[in-house]
């Protein structure tokens, strides 16, 4: 099986539904597309590239998927996610408000290199929004060279005052019921 390691994000109500809740559908969509799917905790994070909107609501997601399983088919079915949430990529800025964001942060141990998917994706290492979740969930089942190299970059961001502006907002076990139901895992029982 391919490990998948999911980074989500959301700034922006849809359809009547706040950011939470939207990450919390778009959890439950990628729990039927994912295998023994855990989910990290929720976290409120300063806005990062364009600074004047609201805070951005994240998350990482773990999953796996047949070791056949290709990456621009997931990255098609997860265009189809974030557009049933709200996410129109015509009518955006860059990096700004979203109802929904869903980036493939590592598939594998693919390498990636084409213009619509970059994985490892190209801005991990400086997000400490998506370390942070993610670490959160690969404590247990990851190899410890990530879990170092995130650590390392965690650590060399907050030397340069790059790091702060994120809080826990809702723990993953809390986070459940926003999806509709529970999943594998022991860090969401």
């Amino acid at each position: 099986m391919k490990r998948v390691l999911l980074g989500l994000g959301s700034n922006k109500s849809f359809d009547d539904k706040s950011s939470v809740e939207l990450l919390g559908c778009a959890c439950h969509d990628l729990a039927h597309l994912l295998e023994n799917v855990k989910f990290s905790s929720v976290y409120k994070t300063k806005a990062m590239y364009v600074e004047d909107q609201n805070d951005f609501y994240n998350m990482a997601v773990l999953g796996f998927m047949p070791d056949n399983a290709d990456a621009l088919e997931l990255l098609k079915t997860i265009h189809q996610i974030e557009a049933k949430y709200g996410r129109d990529r015509t009518k955006e800025i860059r990096f700004g408000p979203r109802s929904i964001d869903i980036d493939i942060e590592l598939f594998g141990d693919e390498i990636i290199n084409l213009p619509e998917l970059q994985i490892p994706h190209i801005r991990i290492l400086e997000r400490a929004f998506v370390m942070i979740p993610a670490l959160e969930i690969l404590e247990k089942v990851a190899d410890c060279k990530i879990r170092k190299k995130y650590t390392d970059s965690l650590t060399a961001l907050e030397k340069q005052g790059k790091s702060g502006g994120i809080e826990m907002f809702l723990s993953a076990k809390d986070f459940i019921p926003f999806t509709g139901g529970s999943f594998n895992g022991p860090e969401n029982k």
